[in-house]
């Protein structure tokens, strides 16, 4: 066995899992919303999903942005979506990033293709860990944050899909 600088082999990981383990209870990370993400938070918080949409070229995109990549207008306006849509791929994650989601894992972290067309990552619940697959049906529903008043939205699988997808 190679000698290590610090001592001896696994050291980090034992330097390291009592700090995870004392963080089991934090909370998420709260968002920070800005003068240009605000209207999503907010409408997040009265349980409506938003995306910009462009008010030249009528394009809908997510993540905002303050021109349209279409067109390059700076006219927007926040607009509800459906809330619906389908995994468009997903990753199980097995380690915990950050201390927030120690007692999570594993757990999905999805990016889903809503039926107007833009994509949002979104963690899946813990109860479809093991079902998700790409192409699946998802829809939105809201999270309320205990600690900081924050209302994240997120997606869970849809246990009766609709026949059709209706698109504008």
């Amino acid at each position: 066995m190679r000698e290590h600088p610090g001592g001896e082999r696994g050291q980090l990981l034992r330097r390291c899992r009592p700090v995870l383990a004392t963080c089991v209870m934090m909370p998420r990370p709260a968002p920070e919303p800005t003068s240009l993400t605000r209207g999503f938070w907010e409408a997040a918080r009265r349980h409506e999903l938003v995306v910009q949409r462009c008010t030249a070229c009528r394009v809908y995109r997510h993540y905002p942005r303050v021109l349209c990549p279409d067109c390059h207008s700076a006219d927007w306006q926040w607009t509800p979506v459906s809330g619906r849509g389908t995994i468009f791929t997903f990753t199980v994650t097995h380690r915990a990033f950050h201390p927030a989601w120690v007692d999570r894992v594993p757990y999905v972290c999805a990016t889903i293709e809503l039926d107007e067309g833009v994509r949002m990552v979104s963690d899946l619940p813990a109860e479809d860990t093991a079902r998700a697959e790409i192409g699946m049906r998802v829809e939105v529903f809201f999270e309320e944050q205990p600690d900081d008043g924050a209302t994240l939205p997120r997606f869970r699988l849809c246990e009766n899909p609709p026949a059709y997808v209706v698109h504008e």
